[in-house]
C-alpha cells in the first residue's frame, strides 16, 4: 500500500498543480511519510519529507505550515486547548494554528502560499474536528483562488456507516455539514470530494489517492495492519481500538460520565460513579442484545488521573475490538453507547447524565446535542416509554440515505470513482 503523501513524491503527475508554486502543508504528528525508502526504510514527518524533496528537486518552495486541533506537533492534550502561531525553529517556516485565535485560514495566512497540501490522519467520525478543518480550508481556498491537494490516508473505522444524520440547524465545529452521519465511512479524500460536490464549493481540488488500499480487508478493516504504524492523530487517539469505538464513546464527552480520559485506554473505557455495572449491562442485554454484538465488554474499575472524576475509582467497562471475537460489520458503537445511556436512565432514573458546560465554545446548546448533531438521542434516552426499535428506525433511515448520497465518492472498494 502507498499513502497519498508517498504517491505525491513518487509520481510527478500528482505534483503538477504544485510545480513552480509556493506550497503549504496542513499536518499533525500522524502525518508521516515513507519517502526515500520502502516500509523498512525512511520514516519521517511529512513536513521533513516535503522540505527535503523541495530542496532536492527545486520543483516548488515550502513557505508555510498549518496545524489543526491539538497542534502541528500534537502538544495540546485535551479539548478546547488552543495553539498559538509560531515560526518553527527547525523548519524555518511560519506554522499557523487553525485551533487558536481562528478556526479558518485568514487572508494573511492565505497570502503565504499558492497550494496547500492536506495530509491529516482522520478516524472516520463526524465529530473529529479534522473533518471540519478540511471543509474550512476548502471554503477559504475557494474564496482566495488557492489550490488544495488532499493526500489521502486510511479511515481506520472502515466503511461501515452508523448514526443519525446531522440535523438542520446543528452545524458546528464538531458537525461540519448537514446530512453527515456520526460514522461516515469516508477517507478525507473522499470527504473532500463530497464537500465540493454537495456544498457546491468552487475550489481547485485534487485528491492523491492511496494505492493498494482496501477498506474491507481483514484484519484491519480500514487500517492496513502490518503495513502502517499507528501514530496518535490526537493525544487520546491511542489505538486502532479507539478509532473503532469512537463513533459511540465520543458521546460521553457530553455526559457527566467518564469516557476514560485520564486513563491509558481513553475512549475505549466508559464508566460513572455509583453505577451498578452488572445491573446496567444486564438491562442492556434485555433491551437490545443485537446492539452489543461484534465486541467483548469487560466490566472493570478505573481511576482517571485528570478530567472528569479525577482521583475517584469508578465502575465501568472496556470495549474490546482487538480479538477473534471482533466482527467489523456487526459492531455498532453508536448504538452500543446509546443503549448504555438508555439502561442507566431506566435503572437509575434520577442519575444526572447530561453535562451542562461550554463545549467547543457553544454556550446555548447542550453538549450532548451538539455532539450528536441534534436532540434525538437525548430525547430517546429520557423518554422512558421509547424502546430501541423506535431509535433504530430513525437510524436505519438516516444510514440508508447517507449510503445512497455518498457511495459515488468512494475511491476504494466498490463502486470505484475516478478522481475528479
Amino acid at each position: 500500500m502507498q499513502l497519498g503523501i508517498d504517491r505525491f513524491f513518487s509520481d510527478r503527475a500528482f505534483r503538477t498543480p504544485a510545480q513552480g508554486r509556493r506550497v503549504a502543508l496542513l499536518a499533525h504528528p500522524a502525518s508521516m511519510s515513507y519517502f526515500g525508502g520502502s516500509i523498512g526504510g525512511a520514516w519521517m514527518h511529512s513536513m521533513d519529507a516535503l522540505l527535503k524533496f523541495a530542496k532536492d528537486s527545486g520543483e516548488f518552495k515550502v513557505t508555510a505550515a498549518f496545524g489543526p486541533q491539538h497542534g502541528m506537533r500534537g502538544e495540546k492534550q485535551d479539548n478546547m486547548q488552543e495553539t498559538a502561531d509560531y515560526v518553527d525553529p527547525e523548519w524555518g517556516v511560519p506554522v499557523f494554528s487553525l485551533y487558536g485565535e481562528v478556526r479558518r485560514p485568514t487572508l494573511a495566512m492565505l497570502e503565504t502560499f499558492d497550494v496547500i497540501l492536506v495530509d491529516l490522519q482522520d478516524v472516520g467520525t463526524r465529530i473529529y474536528t479534522f473533518l471540519t478543518t478540511l471543509l474550512y480550508v476548502l471554503e477559504a481556498a475557494s474564496q482566495a483562488g488557492k489550490t488544495v491537494i488532499v493526500l489521502d490516508r486510511p479511515n481506520p473505522a472502515g466503511r461501515p456507516v452508523e448514526g443519525s444524520l446531522l440535523d438542520k440547524g446543528w452545524v458546528s465545529f464538531v458537525g461540519a455539514a448537514e446530512g453527515l452521519p456520526m460514522r461516515h465511512g469516508l477517507t478525507l479524500g473522499e470527504a473532500a470530494l463530497w464537500f465540493k460536490a454537495r456544498l457546491k464549493i468552487n475550489v481547485d481540488l485534487h485528491v492523491v489517492p492511496m494505492a493498494g488500499y482496501d477498506p474491507d480487508c481483514a484484519p484491519g478493516y480500514g487500517w492496513p495492519e502490518g503495513e502502517l504504524s499507528w501514530v496518535n492523530p490526537s493525544p487520546n487517539a491511542a489505538t486502532l481500538s479507539m478509532a473503532r469505538a469512537f463513533p459511540g464513546t465520543v458521546l460521553i464527552e457530553g455526559c457527566n460520565l467518564s469516557e476514560g480520559r485520564g486513563t491509558t485506554r481513553p475512549l475505549e473505557t466508559l464508566g460513572g460513579p455509583q453505577l451498578d455495572m452488572t445491573r446496567i449491562l444486564n438491562r442492556m442485554h434485555a433491551l437490545a442484545p443485537e446492539w452489543m454484538q461484534g465486541c467483548l465488554l469487560r466490566p472493570t474499575w478505573f481511576l482517571p488521573t485528570f478530567q472528569k472524576h479525577a482521583g475517584v475509582i469508578i465502575p465501568g467497562f472496556q470495549i474490546h475490538v482487538d480479538s477473534k471475537h471482533y466482527n467489523h460489520q456487526a459492531f455498532k458503537p453508536y448504538r452500543l453507547v446509546s443503549l448504555w445511556l438508555k439502561a442507566i436512565r431506566l435503572e437509575v432514573p434520577d442519575y444526572s447524565i447530561w453535562r451542562d458546560f461550554h463545549y467547543e465554545y457553544e454556550q446555548s446548546r447542550l453538549a450532548i446535542d451538539l455532539i450528536n448533531g441534534g436532540p434525538c438521542l437525548r430525547e430517546w434516552v429520557d423518554d422512558r416509554g421509547a424502546v430501541p426499535a423506535d431509535f433504530d428506525n430513525r437510524l436505519r433511515r438516516d444510514e440508508a440515505a447517507w449510503l445512497s448520497d455518498s457511495r459515488e465518492f468512494w475511491l476504494y472498494g466498490s463502486p470505484k470513482q475516478l478522481i475528479r
